[in-house]
């Protein structure tokens, strides 16, 4: 794991630019402020792994946009009146975490959200990605086609978007599931045989950075199909539980994460500060470096504004995404049966299990505009 308290010459260049408009530069220490002293406001905590849309909150945390220490608070969270704790983990043990009310918010796929949801009902407040082609599945030059992969097995991990891009790419292809065999298997894993020219790993499906490592450590290698056919299906969020949205600052809390991820995209598109910041991302994500960056982010749409997060949260595709991974989740084990599912604020849906607002979004855009 990084050491997310690191500052290096690009978190100082970026820091100071991001909070001109936030509070002065560099990372704040823990103080009193209109919002109160960090140990007197409410303080909760947000689960993230390593992902290129979930890695900007380590960013926010070392240019000083929030500061991820409990007890501590940069200018966002003092804005908003609350105290954020980042809790950086593997991606798994954070849905752990998160299912055992560990944390109060994670970093979380949409197609991951449905299992937590049974015991722990979550809203998802902000989506940050799309998966655009760093879904993919990977097949050796001799496979000329789908029907090559009949009577072979096709590693990646199970239940999990790598299995559902596989399943969905299969329908589109007027494929019939049981006549493919999917075999469970770590990505990393997976990538690593692939790439020694294990003869038994023709095909996997994996996500980046194992898709470009693959490619680029084997000519022989090709995509056969990725996620670019299912544009917006696979969406990467923040959700936080419901418990924590109604304590005294949760509404606050989903604010000021949300803030904080916006922050750093306004770096991401300016175009004087777009390099630096995605090597700060990078650093975070498998240690990328930006020419490696620029591909990442190719093939990962940032819901990088207000307006791009309302869009999905408000928009008409939404539920029918959700239809279709709530049948694949069923039908593959991931739950033993479809769970509530509502759309916009509390009053609208106020006792599904799993809930899409874009309330919290547009409080920042509304905040912001002043």
């Amino acid at each position: 794991m990084k050491n997310i308290n690191k500052k290096t010459s690009w978190a100082v260049t970026l820091g100071c630019a991001a909070l001109i408009t936030l509070n002065g530069c560099g990372k704040q220490e823990s103080t009193s402020s209109e919002a109160g002293d960090a140990k007197t406001v409410p303080s909760f905590s947000l689960a993230w792994s390593e992902y290129p849309s979930w890695s900007v909150f380590g960013v926010a945390d070392v240019t000083g946009i929030i500061n991820g220490k409990k007890g501590e608070l940069g200018p966002v969270e003092e804005k908003w009146g609350v105290d954020i704790e980042l809790k950086e983990a593997e991606y798994d043990p954070c849905l752990a975490m998160y299912g055992a009310g560990q944390c109060d918010a994670v970093c979380i796929t949409n197609i991951d959200i449905l299992s937590p949801a049974t015991g722990r009902p979550g809203v998802m407040v902000l989506p940050t990605s799309t998966s655009d082609g760093a879904d993919a599945c990977l097949v050796t030059d001799d496979i000329k086609s789908v029907e090559d992969l009949k009577g072979k097995k096709v590693y990646g991990l199970e239940k999990s978007v790598s299995e559902y891009c596989f399943v969905r790419n299969l329908e589109l292809l007027g494929q019939k599931e049981g006549d493919y065999e999917f075999a469970n298997m770590d990505p990393g894993a997976a990538a690593l045989a692939m790439q020694q020219k294990q003869a038994t790993h023709q095909a996997i499906v994996v996500w980046n950075p194992f898709v470009m490592e693959t490619l680029g450590k084997r000519k022989d290698v090709r995509v056969l199909f990725d996620s670019t056919k299912i544009p917006n299906e696979i969406i990467d969020s923040v959700v936080v539980a419901k418990a924590s949205l109604e304590k005294e600052g949760g509404e606050a809390f989903a604010c000021a994460v949300i803030e904080a991820y916006y922050e750093v995209n306004k770096a991401l598109a300016d175009s004087a500060k777009r390099n630096e910041t995605l090597i700060a991302i990078g650093e975070k994500f498998s240690n990328l470096g930006l020419e490696q960056m620029e591909k990442v982010v190719e093939q990962t749409q940032f819901y990088g504004t207000p307006d791009e997060g309302l869009a999905v949260l408000t928009g008409t595709e939404l539920p029918k995404i959700m239809d279709t991974v709530v049948s694949f989740c069923v039908a593959h084990g991931i739950v033993d049966k479809a769970p509530s599912i509502g759309y916009g604020d509390a009053a609208k849906a106020a006792d599904a299990a799993v809930r899409f607002d874009p309330t919290f979004i547009e409080k920042v855009k509304q905040r912001s505009a002043k």
